[in-house]
């Protein structure tokens, strides 16, 4: 490997959040064969590969290191926020996002698994899905927080939290609830502010974008295509005046001919010269563009029980040429004199997440995890990122460094070698 040096360095700054020196093998062992180019990234092949010679007595000191072990994930995440940090050169500002992903999964004990939408799958299949958060900048990216989503009948199930070894005091939290309790950890954490992206499976949620602007964080988040507002120059009717005795009505108010719109409505109803096409980066093959217009509008979630009318905010609205709707819609609590280019190069900014989890999945194994317990689910999870942190630092360190620069060569393993699980009657590997 390239830069061993820097690997070892990055690894000694990791186990200062360990706690125990006892786990610093482990926590090495585990990153390098992570890194390793290997087709299973579960903990006996990991094991298999990093001490050939004694694979039974490294596959049970790196399953109790991820199973068993009591170190706080919250922890050795920061460590590798603070050391991938500094490279993330921030040019356009930073940017946390918000994201979830599935893992396929079979049966029924493994923690957190239920029959839901698995967008690996593109479908509802029995599945794990996990909420995170990311730190990014228009020159790199890398999860800071990482949650795995417990569905109701998981969190009500005593008996199965208590195999699973699920914390006692964690309750059932929807998947905007998990995001937002993770940027309240950035905020108090220190992370530089940034704008908070999310789809709309997030951004739909009133209560999650009101979280956001509480932490006085802008966002730009999807929205689907039924959400209301009050269209430009459009908004709640006042009180009902007070008549007579008794206490007044302070509560804003709707009227026939005087309702909120749908998004789609109003992107409907726009003028082809409202739209503009713009571009925002660079792809693999050609410059990404399409066409856009932004309109200055107010959510009207349930306003009828407020009193004072929510603010004004940007509705973006993707319609590419050619179609007959509308793709994709938008709202942003960017500034009033931003540009149509600035909102939609910020909102853009959420491809980042994607490349992280292809990444993630395809060259770190971080859906490779066999156990079923809790707490080695995430600890294999932040052991993948730890990884990747360091691919990511090393790629903003040494650009036009080879993509793989960094990955670690594969030892020999032993004749005779046969993996656990494996029938009897197997071909051993050489």
């Amino acid at each position: 490997m390239d830069n061993l040096a820097d690997l070892d360095e990055y690894l000694e700054h990791l186990c200062t959040a360990l706690g125990h020196a006892d786990r610093r093998v482990s926590l090495k062992d585990y990153c390098r064969g992570l890194m390793l180019p290997i087709a299973r990234k579960s903990v006996e092949p990991l094991a298999a590969y990093t001490d050939p010679m004694h694979v039974r007595a490294k596959h049970q000191s790196l399953h109790h290191f991820v199973a068993k072990s009591t170190w706080s994930d919250s922890a050795l995440l920061e460590s590798v926020r603070k050391w991938v940090q500094p490279a993330l050169v921030a040019q356009t500002g930073h940017y946390w996002i918000i994201d979830d992903t599935g893992f396929p999964k079979k049966g029924k004990h493994s923690v957190g698994v239920a029959r839901q939408y698995c967008g690996q799958l593109g479908k509802q299949d029995n599945c794990q899905v996990a909420v995170s958060l990311s730190l990014a900048t228009e020159s790199g990216s890398v999860p800071i927080a990482y949650q795995l989503y417990l569905p109701k009948d998981w969190a009500s199930d005593t008996e199965r939290r208590l195999k699973a070894g699920v914390p006692e005091d964690l309750v059932f939290a929807t998947k905007p609830e998990i995001a937002l309790n993770q940027l309240r950890t950035a905020v108090e954490s220190g992370v530089p502010p940034g704008v908070v992206l999310a789809d709309a499976g997030y951004g739909d949620e009133t209560a999650f974008r009101d979280g956001i602007t509480e932490m006085g964080l802008f966002y730009a988040v999807g929205i689907r295509p039924g959400t209301t507002v009050w269209p430009p120059g459009v908004s709640p009717l006042p009180p009902i005046p007070q008549r007579g005795r008794g206490r007044p009505s302070s509560l804003l108010r709707r009227g026939p001919g005087h309702e909120p719109m749908s998004v789609k409505a109003l992107a409907m109803g726009l003028p082809p010269s409202a739209f503009q096409q713009v571009r925002w980066r660079e792809g693999s093959n050609s410059t990404l563009s399409s066409r856009f217009a932004s309109v200055r509008v107010r959510p009207a979630h349930r306003d009828y029980w407020r009193s004072e009318q929510r603010d004004e905010e940007w509705l973006l609205i993707e319609w590419p040429e050619g179609d007959t709707e509308p793709l994709k819609y938008f709202l942003s609590t960017a500034p009033a004199d931003a540009t149509l280019e600035q909102i939609v190069f910020v909102t853009k900014m959420r491809w980042r997440i994607e490349r992280d989890y292809q990444e993630l999945k395809q060259e770190f194994g971080l859906g490779h995890y066999e156990g079923r317990g809790w707490q080695g689910f995430h600890h294999h999870a932040t052991l993948c990122i730890a990884a990747y942190g360091f691919l990511i630092a090393h790629r903003l360190n040494h650009r036009g460094a080879k993509k793989n620069s960094a990955q670690s060569e594969v030892l020999a393993l032993p004749d005779g070698y046969i993996p656990r699980g494996s029938r009897a009657d197997t071909a051993p590997r050489t």
